[in-house]
């Protein structure tokens, strides 16, 4: 009898084990898919372009707004990646109609980084 036992114990500590690595195979996944999201944002070096119109004077000499870059987003959102808001993220870039953060208008930089910030805030 005590082999039979010594037999079931085995097969419990391989159904264990399975479960384990099911556990670490999911979270290796979820790694995977934020080390994509940071790599895509990373990878991504479109810069805006400002063309400067030397007919319209008023322009330069207004004040000078606040111009978001890319390289401003990208850290944001690799941060946010980071902290585990992969999902958060994507959905984000979606919204600005992209799938990836070279694909968005640089002139939704700004508006996309105010709402990257916020991310995770009171959702924890």
């Amino acid at each position: 009898m005590s082999k039979v036992k010594t037999l079931l114990d085995v097969v419990e500590d391989i159904r264990s084990l399975a479960e384990h690595l099911k556990l670490v195979a999911e979270d290796v996944c979820s790694l995977a898919e934020s080390i994509k999201v940071v790599a895509e944002v990373i990878s991504s070096n479109e810069q805006p372009k400002i063309a400067a119109n030397p007919k319209n004077k008023s322009l330069s000499s207004a004040a000078p707004e606040k111009v978001v870059t890319l390289e401003q987003v990208r850290a944001v959102l690799a941060e946010k990646s980071h902290d585990g808001l992969t999902a958060e993220v994507r959905e984000l870039l979606e919204k600005y109609g992209a799938q990836k953060l070279s694909a968005v208008d640089p002139k939704d930089y700004a508006a996309l980084l105010k709402e990257a910030e916020v991310l995770g805030n009171g959702s924890k």
